[in-house]
């Protein structure tokens, strides 16, 4: 009969934030296998930290999220968000599904591109356009969405210059009473900037106004704030319609749908705060089935969903480098995953699951990354099995921004995988290595030799 590893008794004194109702959870699952792929397999094939995604996962939702919209709206198209993560494997998932492409710089657009989306089917948001991404965007009939003045500008000088009519909308900020208010991006809606630089492109006659967007925030908790948005939209259409008789093709709601991640703060755990794609599609539908738009002007509703899509097909793998204890006393675990990977844990409150069975025993655990930083900090505090060096952990809902928000720092990003709906492991990204980073430097002749 093989020895059980002595565990020393502890008295545990909890710090580890606020208990629910329930209590304090102690007890932590392992995660063993990712759609039947064993955890450590992962590792050992791939190295560690590994990102895992998962293909049945993305389709999956993203299959939930139309149905949603389809059974309560008769025109709907999403487009993917390439800012949450652009990926090209990630993106042609959505691509297949049927979504377009929603970019928000010349880098994006020029992604996009290259995986075959057609000009007509990207959208092109942001404030930052230069001139040659308007032209190349006007060339290409793709729709962009004009964020300010002189962005207007621009376009009314490329019209001139090529004939052409850029096909535009215009991205409107508004009071939807949430706080703080999205005033950054856009024209507003309460002072009247929105109608300003609507009538200056119906009066110009050098765009083609073709519709209306809002991004009214990120990680929304509430899905009437997503009616009000609507609501308002919808009377700028019928506006349109009354003043100059031009009705809009779309309205565009964009993003911000609240995955199931647990913001850090919160009393319960986003899994039951965060409205279902089933309450955005009814706040949203409704506002604008209800709204004065005439049944036969219907304009296509557009949706740039991000997070909410991608964020349960994430994984983070990582491995326990060594336990140490802090000058207080409390335990601390430190981790090859290092908060340049995982930037989203400065806002969410991770869960963390070992890869392989535990003791019942836990303590109150500060979870480190291997970065020579003091910011350096995966979870604060929390109820955690005693890991020992070598064991592997599993972080989960890390699909959204962390492989577009990533830092080569310290230590080099890691590979990326996906574990596809053939049931097979696909190497998406390759780990940077020493050439990656030296690949794009130069060395001045004088700084080539030294001597020590």
């Amino acid at each position: 009969m093989e020895k059980l590893p002595f565990e020393r008794p502890v008295i545990k004194k909890l710090n580890a934030g606020m208990p629910s109702k329930f209590g304090m959870k102690t007890g932590i699952s392992p995660i063993t296998h990712i759609d039947r792929v064993a955890v450590k397999e992962l590792i050992e094939e791939n190295g560690s930290p590994l990102f895992v995604i998962s293909e049945n996962t993305l389709r999956k939702t993203y299959r939930e999220a139309k149905r949603s919209f389809d059974t309560r709206y008769p025109r709907v198209q999403f487009a993917w968000s390439y800012k949450t993560n652009y990926l090209n494997a990630v993106c042609n998932v959505f691509h297949q599904e049927g979504a377009w492409a929603e970019v928000v710089s010349g880098f994006e657009y020029e992604k996009a591109l290259a995986l075959g989306v057609k000009g007509q089917h990207i959208i092109f948001n942001g404030p930052d356009k230069t001139r040659e991404d308007l032209l190349r965007a006007t060339n290409n009939n793709s729709l962009i969405h004009i964020d300010h003045f002189d962005e207007m500008y621009t376009l009314t000088e490329i019209a001139d210059e090529t004939g052409k009519k850029p096909r535009v909308a215009i991205r409107v900020n508004m009071d939807v009473g949430v706080y703080p208010m999205w005033d950054r991006f856009g024209f507003n809606y309460e002072n009247g900037e929105a109608w300003d630089a609507l009538n200056r492109i119906m009066t110009g006659g050098k765009l083609e106004l073709t519709g209306l967007h809002t991004h009214i925030g990120t990680y929304m908790l509430t899905a009437g704030a997503y009616s009000l948005a609507a609501a308002k939209l919808a009377e700028l259409a019928s506006g349109l319609v009354g003043k100059y008789d031009h009705v809009v093709s779309y309205i565009d709601i964009g993003g911000g749908f609240a995955s199931r991640n647990t913001l850090k703060g919160a009393y319960y755990s986003g899994a039951d705060t965060a409205p279902g794609f089933d309450d955005y599609a009814e706040a949203i539908s409704s506002a604008l089935s209800n709204s004065a738009i005439k049944p036969e002007n219907m304009p296509l509703l557009i949706l740039e969903t991000g997070r909410a899509l991608v964020d349960d097909a994430g994984y983070l793998l990582g491995t326990v480098i060594a336990n140490k204890r802090l000058s207080d006393g409390r335990r601390a675990t430190i981790l090859d995953v290092g908060v340049n990977l995982l930037f989203t844990s400065f806002w969410y409150d991770h869960q963390l699951n070992p890869a392989q069975p535990m003791s019942e025993h836990t303590e109150e655990t500060t979870i480190y990354g291997p970065l020579c930083m003091n910011i350096d900090v995966i979870k604060e505090a929390a109820v955690m099995p005693l890991f020992k060096k070598g064991d592997n952990i599993v972080i989960s809902r890390v699909g959204a921004y962390n492989m577009t928000q990533w830092m080569q720092f310290i230590t080099m990003r890691p590979r990326v995988v996906m574990i596809g709906s053939d049931n097979k492991v696909h190497l998406i990204r390759e780990r940077e290595k020493l050439e990656t980073i030296n690949s794009l430097e130069k060395l001045p002749e004088h700084l080539k030799t030294f001597k020590l």
